[in-house]
Protein backbone atom coordinates (compact mmCIF):
# COMPACT_ATOMS: atom_id res chain seq x y z
CA UNK A 1 0.00 0.00 0.00
CA UNK A 2 1.50 3.17 -1.20
CA UNK A 3 0.91 6.60 0.89
CA UNK A 4 -0.93 8.21 -2.35
CA UNK A 5 -3.49 4.70 -2.94
CA UNK A 6 -4.47 5.39 0.65
CA UNK A 7 -5.45 9.04 1.33
CA UNK A 8 -7.51 9.21 -1.84
CA UNK A 9 -10.73 10.91 -2.21
CA UNK A 10 -13.15 8.77 -0.85
CA UNK A 11 -10.52 8.49 2.76
CA UNK A 12 -10.45 12.22 2.23
CA UNK A 13 -13.70 12.94 1.70
CA UNK A 14 -14.66 10.57 5.19
CA UNK A 15 -12.01 11.48 7.22
CA UNK A 16 -13.56 14.60 9.18
CA UNK A 17 -15.73 13.25 12.23
CA UNK A 18 -17.05 16.87 13.57
CA UNK A 19 -17.38 16.74 17.40
CA UNK A 20 -16.48 12.75 17.62
CA UNK A 21 -13.10 10.78 17.72
CA UNK A 22 -10.07 13.48 17.60
CA UNK A 23 -12.31 16.32 16.68
CA UNK A 24 -14.19 16.11 19.57
CA UNK A 25 -13.61 19.22 21.96
CA UNK A 26 -11.66 17.35 24.65
CA UNK A 27 -8.85 15.58 22.35
CA UNK A 28 -8.73 18.71 19.91
CA UNK A 29 -8.68 22.03 22.01
CA UNK A 30 -5.73 20.96 24.42
CA UNK A 31 -3.93 20.26 21.17
CA UNK A 32 -4.73 24.12 19.96
CA UNK A 33 -3.64 25.35 23.19
CA UNK A 34 -0.57 24.14 24.16
CA UNK A 35 0.55 24.58 20.31
CA UNK A 36 -0.50 27.92 20.61
CA UNK A 37 1.31 28.63 23.51
CA UNK A 38 4.58 26.47 21.89
CA UNK A 39 4.22 29.21 19.02
CA UNK A 40 5.45 32.18 21.44
CA UNK A 41 3.92 34.40 18.90
CA UNK A 42 5.40 33.11 15.79
CA UNK A 43 4.48 31.06 12.82
CA UNK A 44 3.35 27.64 12.77
CA UNK A 45 4.19 24.87 10.01
CA UNK A 46 2.07 21.39 10.28
CA UNK A 47 3.55 18.80 8.67
CA UNK A 48 1.24 16.36 7.26
CA UNK A 49 -2.08 19.36 7.36
CA UNK A 50 -4.30 17.01 6.26
CA UNK A 51 -8.16 18.56 5.77
CA UNK A 52 -6.97 21.11 9.02
CA UNK A 53 -7.89 19.56 12.25
CA UNK A 54 -5.49 21.44 14.09
CA UNK A 55 -4.23 24.13 11.30
CA UNK A 56 -7.96 25.33 11.17
CA UNK A 57 -8.56 26.24 14.65
CA UNK A 58 -5.39 27.21 15.08
CA UNK A 59 -5.51 30.06 12.77
CA UNK A 60 -8.06 31.10 14.26
CA UNK A 61 -6.04 31.66 17.54
CA UNK A 62 -4.00 34.20 15.92
CA UNK A 63 -1.33 31.99 15.39
CA UNK A 64 -0.08 32.11 11.24
CA UNK A 65 -0.34 28.45 9.82
CA UNK A 66 1.13 26.87 6.92
CA UNK A 67 1.35 23.49 5.65
CA UNK A 68 2.82 20.63 4.06
CA UNK A 69 0.70 17.68 3.05
CA UNK A 70 1.40 14.79 0.49
CA UNK A 71 -2.04 14.33 -0.81
CA UNK A 72 -3.81 16.99 -3.28
CA UNK A 73 -7.20 15.56 -2.16
CA UNK A 74 -6.69 15.96 1.53
CA UNK A 75 -5.80 19.68 0.51
CA UNK A 76 -9.19 19.72 -1.28
CA UNK A 77 -10.95 18.84 1.96
CA UNK A 78 -9.10 21.72 3.62
CA UNK A 79 -10.21 24.75 1.01
CA UNK A 80 -13.51 23.62 1.71
CA UNK A 81 -12.76 25.32 5.09
CA UNK A 82 -10.25 28.00 4.39
CA UNK A 83 -8.81 29.91 1.30
CA UNK A 84 -4.86 29.61 0.32
CA UNK A 85 -3.93 33.22 1.43
CA UNK A 86 -5.19 31.87 5.16
CA UNK A 87 -3.53 28.53 5.33
CA UNK A 88 -0.90 28.20 2.37
CA UNK A 89 -0.01 24.41 1.95
CA UNK A 90 2.94 22.58 -0.16
CA UNK A 91 1.78 19.72 -1.56
CA UNK A 92 5.35 17.08 -1.38
CA UNK A 93 6.73 14.65 0.86
CA UNK A 94 6.63 16.09 4.76
CA UNK A 95 10.42 14.68 4.41
CA UNK A 96 11.66 16.55 1.87
CA UNK A 97 9.50 19.38 1.17
CA UNK A 98 9.78 23.43 2.17
CA UNK A 99 7.88 25.58 2.43
CA UNK A 100 8.74 29.32 2.16
CA UNK A 101 9.70 31.45 5.17
CA UNK A 102 10.85 30.46 8.98
CA UNK A 103 8.91 29.56 11.42
CA UNK A 104 9.04 29.52 15.16
CA UNK A 105 6.93 25.77 15.42
CA UNK A 106 6.66 22.87 13.17
CA UNK A 107 5.13 20.05 14.81
CA UNK A 108 3.42 16.61 13.52
CA UNK A 109 0.25 15.48 15.44
CA UNK A 110 -1.71 11.98 15.51
CA UNK A 111 1.25 9.55 14.85
CA UNK A 112 2.00 11.00 10.98
CA UNK A 113 5.84 10.83 11.66
CA UNK A 114 4.78 6.86 11.25
CA UNK A 115 3.34 7.14 7.80
CA UNK A 116 6.92 7.45 6.57
CA UNK A 117 7.75 4.21 6.82
CA UNK A 118 11.55 3.94 6.62
CA UNK A 119 14.09 5.15 9.99
CA UNK A 120 15.66 7.00 6.91
CA UNK A 121 12.71 9.07 6.03
CA UNK A 122 11.60 9.25 9.86
CA UNK A 123 15.13 10.62 10.43
CA UNK A 124 14.81 13.05 7.24
CA UNK A 125 11.61 14.44 8.69
CA UNK A 126 13.35 15.97 11.78
CA UNK A 127 16.10 17.05 9.52
CA UNK A 128 13.37 19.08 7.15
CA UNK A 129 11.95 20.15 10.81
CA UNK A 130 15.02 22.07 11.88
CA UNK A 131 15.41 23.74 7.78
CA UNK A 132 12.48 25.44 8.30
CA UNK A 133 12.83 26.63 12.03
CA UNK A 134 14.54 29.94 13.16
CA UNK A 135 16.95 29.54 15.92
CA UNK A 136 15.29 28.19 19.09
CA UNK A 137 12.53 26.98 17.69
CA UNK A 138 10.49 23.78 18.54
CA UNK A 139 9.57 20.32 16.80
CA UNK A 140 6.41 18.78 18.56
CA UNK A 141 5.69 15.28 17.63
CA UNK A 142 2.51 13.26 18.89
CA UNK A 143 3.17 9.65 18.58
CA UNK A 144 1.91 6.36 19.65
CA UNK A 145 3.80 3.44 21.77
CA UNK A 146 4.35 0.22 20.31
CA UNK A 147 2.02 -1.58 22.24
CA UNK A 148 4.05 -4.99 21.82
CA UNK A 149 3.91 -6.02 25.65
CA UNK A 150 0.57 -7.33 24.90
CA UNK A 151 1.61 -9.62 21.87
CA UNK A 152 1.69 -13.02 23.05
CA UNK A 153 4.25 -15.67 21.44
CA UNK A 154 2.93 -16.53 18.24
CA UNK A 155 0.48 -13.48 17.72
CA UNK A 156 1.09 -10.78 15.25
CA UNK A 157 -2.59 -8.78 16.47
CA UNK A 158 -3.39 -6.47 18.70
CA UNK A 159 -7.08 -5.26 18.99
CA UNK A 160 -7.00 -1.73 20.34
CA UNK A 161 -10.09 -0.83 20.50
CA UNK A 162 -13.81 -2.34 20.05
CA UNK A 163 -17.42 -0.92 20.29
CA UNK A 164 -20.58 -0.72 18.42
CA UNK A 165 -20.22 -0.85 14.85
CA UNK A 166 -16.53 -1.07 15.03
CA UNK A 167 -13.20 -2.84 15.83
CA UNK A 168 -9.51 -1.24 15.62
CA UNK A 169 -6.84 -3.55 15.89
CA UNK A 170 -3.04 -3.48 14.38
CA UNK A 171 -0.64 -6.40 13.17
CA UNK A 172 2.43 -6.01 13.84
CA UNK A 173 5.96 -7.47 11.77
CA UNK A 174 8.60 -6.97 14.67
CA UNK A 175 11.08 -7.87 12.78
CA UNK A 176 10.93 -4.93 10.10
CA UNK A 177 9.35 -2.58 12.64
CA UNK A 178 6.31 -2.50 10.71
CA UNK A 179 3.15 -2.40 11.93
CA UNK A 180 -0.96 -2.06 9.65
CA UNK A 181 -3.43 -0.34 11.02
CA UNK A 182 -7.01 -1.53 10.26
CA UNK A 183 -10.26 -0.19 11.04
CA UNK A 184 -13.15 -2.41 10.30
CA UNK A 185 -16.16 -0.39 10.66
CA UNK A 186 -19.74 -2.26 10.14
CA UNK A 187 -23.58 -2.27 10.92
CA UNK A 188 -26.32 -4.62 11.02
CA UNK A 189 -26.34 -6.51 8.44
CA UNK A 190 -23.26 -8.92 6.36
CA UNK A 191 -21.03 -6.35 4.97
CA UNK A 192 -18.44 -4.07 6.81
CA UNK A 193 -15.76 -1.69 5.67
CA UNK A 194 -12.32 -1.34 5.77
CA UNK A 195 -9.60 0.79 6.14
CA UNK A 196 -6.12 0.34 6.33
CA UNK A 197 -2.77 2.19 6.54
CA UNK A 198 1.03 0.72 7.15
CA UNK A 199 3.15 2.71 9.86
CA UNK A 200 7.01 2.19 10.97
CA UNK A 201 6.45 2.29 14.97
CA UNK A 202 9.34 4.12 16.62
CA UNK A 203 10.41 3.65 20.06
CA UNK A 204 10.03 7.10 22.60
CA UNK A 205 14.03 6.33 22.72
CA UNK A 206 14.78 6.21 18.69
CA UNK A 207 12.85 9.20 18.26
CA UNK A 208 15.03 10.89 20.55
CA UNK A 209 17.78 9.71 19.08
CA UNK A 210 16.55 11.33 15.88
CA UNK A 211 16.34 14.00 17.22
CA UNK A 212 19.51 14.61 18.30
CA UNK A 213 20.96 13.44 14.57
CA UNK A 214 18.97 16.98 13.49
CA UNK A 215 20.25 19.17 16.34
CA UNK A 216 17.74 19.25 18.58
CA UNK A 217 17.28 18.44 22.25
CA UNK A 218 14.16 16.72 24.22
CA UNK A 219 12.26 19.73 26.09
CA UNK A 220 9.59 18.13 27.35
CA UNK A 221 7.08 14.37 26.99
CA UNK A 222 4.25 13.89 28.58
CA UNK A 223 1.23 11.48 27.82
CA UNK A 224 -1.16 14.08 26.33
CA UNK A 225 -1.68 17.48 25.22
CA UNK A 226 -3.15 18.43 28.69
CA UNK A 227 0.55 17.83 30.53
CA UNK A 228 -0.36 14.18 32.33
CA UNK A 229 3.27 12.44 33.21
CA UNK A 230 4.53 9.82 30.97
CA UNK A 231 4.90 6.58 32.15
CA UNK A 232 5.45 3.14 31.79
CA UNK A 233 1.69 2.84 30.89
CA UNK A 234 0.86 5.62 28.75
CA UNK A 235 0.16 4.36 25.23
CA UNK A 236 0.92 7.68 23.58
CA UNK A 237 3.32 10.84 23.83
CA UNK A 238 3.66 14.38 22.87
CA UNK A 239 7.26 15.04 22.85
CA UNK A 240 8.84 19.07 22.42
CA UNK A 241 12.35 19.41 21.03
CA UNK A 242 13.94 22.32 20.69
CA UNK A 243 16.48 23.31 17.91
CA UNK A 244 20.14 24.00 19.31
CA UNK A 245 21.85 25.49 16.30
CA UNK A 246 22.87 25.45 13.06
CA UNK A 247 24.24 22.10 12.49
CA UNK A 248 20.74 21.27 12.23
CA UNK A 249 20.18 22.77 8.97
CA UNK A 250 22.79 20.54 7.49
CA UNK A 251 20.79 17.93 4.42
Amino acid sequence: MQQDEIWDNEAAKSYDTPGTGMFSPDVLEPAVERLAQLAEGGAALEFAIGTGRVAVPLSERKVPVAGIEFSPAMVVQLRTKVDEATIPVVIGDMATATAPGSYSLVYLVYNTISNLLTQEEQVACFRNAARHLSPGGCFVVELWVPELRKLPPGQQAVVWQSETGYIGLDTYDTLHQQVVSHHVRFGEGRQAEVFRSPHRYIWPAELDLMAQLAGFERESRHADWGGAPFTAESRSHVSVYRLLGEVSRRP
